[in-house]
């Protein structure tokens, strides 16, 4: 049987609002005064009463909501005691390379995905992972929190470094999205300061895969 989805209420944090990921809700809670609480199964307008009606006597003040269960799967624990736990994790996935590509990240913690992207008709992967760690920087700076960031691409984070990449993948009418994403992605990258970030390679040897990974090898 599936599990109902759970919606998390942030009554005090950063920004108090209501939230449909852990790793959303962390990020508003997170090292500052809180007051949250998750739920399942909540309709919206549920989740919106329970908001306008502030926090339970049960609602916790600080630190990770009490019915949040830890799904990292059992095969991607190698990273236990080697890496922050809040850390986030972004990874690629190419059919055929060039071919359909995604990406998303994922929070080694709880293995709840912060965000993926649509499936490019056509691309490769290193210009995903590339993608991916630009656009986990752009989401850190919007709402305010800087986990370490892990990539398993060394071409990729060689790329964000110089802020600029390299493909011979042609740009077609199939490929024009992907590659006003990529420009846009340089854009990012050329004006703002990555000073507050911390990037690092994720070493799949002695880690095991990536948290994000999509399991398709």
């Amino acid at each position: 049987m599936s599990k109902k989805p759970k919606t998390y209420i942030v009554w005090e944090g950063r920004q108090p609002g209501i939230y449909h990921t852990w790793a959303e809700c962390k990020a508003q809670t997170d090292g500052v005064k809180a007051r949250f609480k998750s739920y399942e199964g909540l309709s919206p307008a549920e989740a919106r009463r329970l908001f306008d009606a502030g926090p339970p006597p049960s609602a916790p003040k600080a630190g990770r909501p009490k019915s949040a269960p830890d799904t990292t799967p059992k095969k991607r624990r190698g990273w236990q005691g080697l890496v922050p736990p809040d850390a986030w994790t972004v990874d690629a996935a190419t059919s055929g390379n060039p071919g359909p590509t995604e990406y998303r990240c994922v929070v080694v913690e709880t293995g709840d995905v912060v965000f993926a992207s649509k499936v490019y008709p056509r691309g490769t992967n290193n210009l995903g992972e590339f993608l991916a760690i630009v656009h986990a920087l752009a989401y850190m700076k919007q709402v305010g929190y800087y986990p370490p960031l892990y990539s398993d691409s060394k071409t990729a984070l060689s790329w964000v470094r110089k802020k600029a990449y390299k493909t011979t993948l042609a740009r077609t009418s199939e490929t024009d999205e992907l590659f006003q994403h990529l420009d846009r992605a340089i854009y990012w990258l050329q004006t703002n300061d990555l000073t507050p970030y911390t990037l690092l390679l994720w070493d799949t040897p002695l880690l095991g895969e990536i948290p994000a990974d999509y399991g398709r090898k």
